[in-house]
């Protein structure tokens, strides 16, 4: 098993490096370049025009590499499901984004109905499959959701999707932090000895890897909607399936951070018409604050290094 998940995460590496080398260019004669936000910071400005929608670079190195070592089964067709399925929607927002020339895409009503029609199938499939049991982290018990267990996997997986989301913002964020997280599940599907949720986070690890070459500081390319939705269903299914939803809290404390920080400004902001942060999401706090966007990235790769390891203690 440790075999496959080292061939997977070498191959998936390997066609995304080389798979880049040819979509990126192809991106930029379609002219699908990023529209950015003009209320960000002003440091971003420049970026504009820069290809969008990378995330169909990882995104089939993983869906090849997972049908080349992992057996083809139900969960494999679950975890593809979650991970290509919010992709879908991701590159639907994408490509109104571009055609139009607009920094909005699929209107965030249309994007949520989506998203939660999704959640609520994956869902029902892994509580029909795998049951209603999730492991509780430090405390080395599992308490069964029973009925409210559809509830409350969809909110993980809602959640940690828009989460992801939020955190792609500087060049190599979600894809680096991210990467680290794929990383412990295909460490933990070791432990399970399980090939199918290996191999597929094997996959997904190596496939963020070769997209990292084109997305580091300074971007060739952005992993748009179409990327940053599929890592979130991607993370959010393994994490059902492995029964460790509530390591996502620990494990993906980026990802709960950079959602907590826009929470709580337009909260503040509604009720106290003031802001607590200088902008959110929160890595455009520490911009604003005077570090350097790769020291910001470098930062929040380290938080989730250290998250990972913290992690692996609250299941020892």
């Amino acid at each position: 098993m440790l075999q496959k998940i080292i061939f997977a995460t070498l191959l998936s590496f390997t066609v995304a490096i080389i798979s880049g080398r040819f979509f990126i260019p192809y991106l930029r004669k379609l002219k699908f370049g990023q529209k950015v936000r003009e209320d960000g910071p002003k440091t971003h400005l420049k970026k504009s025009g820069t290809p969008t929608m990378g995330g169909i670079i990882f995104v089939v190195a993983t869906f090849l590499t997972s049908l080349i070592f992992s057996p083809w089964n139900k969960y494999l067709f679950i975890l593809l499901a979650g991970f290509l399925g919010y992709g879908l929607i991701g590159f639907a927002d994408d490509f109104l984004k571009v055609y139009f020339k607009r920094s909005l895409g699929l209107r965030a009503r249309e994007k949520l109905l989506a998203q939660f029609l999704l959640a609520i199938a994956i869902s029902w499939f892994i509580k029909s499959n795998v049951g209603t049991e999730i492991i509780v982290p430090f405390f080395k018990r599992s308490v069964d959701l029973a009925n409210f267990y559809i509830p409350f996997a969809v909110f993980i997986i809602v959640g940690t999707v828009n989460s992801v989301n939020l955190t792609d913002g500087l060049d190599g964020l979600a894809a680096g932090v991210s990467t680290i997280v794929m990383a412990f599940f295909a460490m933990i599907a070791l432990f399970l000895n399980d090939v199918t949720y290996g191999v597929f986070s094997a996959s997904l690890t190596g496939g963020l890897l070769g997209f990292l070459r084109y997305n580091k500081h300074p971007a060739e390319v952005f992993m748009g909607d179409t990327g940053s939705l599929a890592i979130g269903g991607a993370v959010a299914t393994v994490a059902l399936l492995t029964k460790l939803p509530l390591i996502l809290p620990v494990l993906g404390i980026i990802y709960v951070a950079e959602a907590i920080s826009v929470i709580l400004q337009v909260f503040s902001f509604k009720l106290f018409g003031k802001r607590i942060f200088k902008m959110s999401p929160l890595h455009h706090h520490f911009e604003l604050s005077g570090w350097k966007e790769e020291k910001v990235v470098y930062s929040f790769w380290l938080v989730t290094l250290i998250a990972l390891f913290v992690s692996f203690y609250s299941l020892s």
